[in-house]
């Protein structure tokens, strides 16, 4: 599958979407990289772990850095929902 987002794309991102409501599985999301904290990603939550942190998925799954490689995400390094994506 290719990416979503090709290089350079902008969204905009609802950074209080999950202040009340869980992260969702199929949500489009930002989040900053495990390993990496100054990198931000987008990826999809695939499923949403019973202790609340999630695992996220590339699209493009041969070329993603994702949960396979650093595991699940904690609430706290999303950055918010992608709500729209800019040409």
């Amino acid at each position: 599958m290719m990416p979503i987002l090709p290089p350079s794309q902008e969204v905009l991102i609802d950074t209080a979407a999950y202040h009340h409501i869980p992260p969702q599985p199929g949500d489009i999301v930002v989040a900053y990289h495990p390993l990496q904290p100054k990198l931000r990603i987008v990826k999809r939550i695939f499923f949403v772990h019973i202790d609340g942190r999630c695992y996220l998925k590339g699209d493009n799954a041969a070329s993603s850095s994702d949960s396979r490689q650093f595991g699940l995400v904690p609430p706290e390094q999303i950055a918010g929902k992608v709500l729209c994506l800019f040409p």
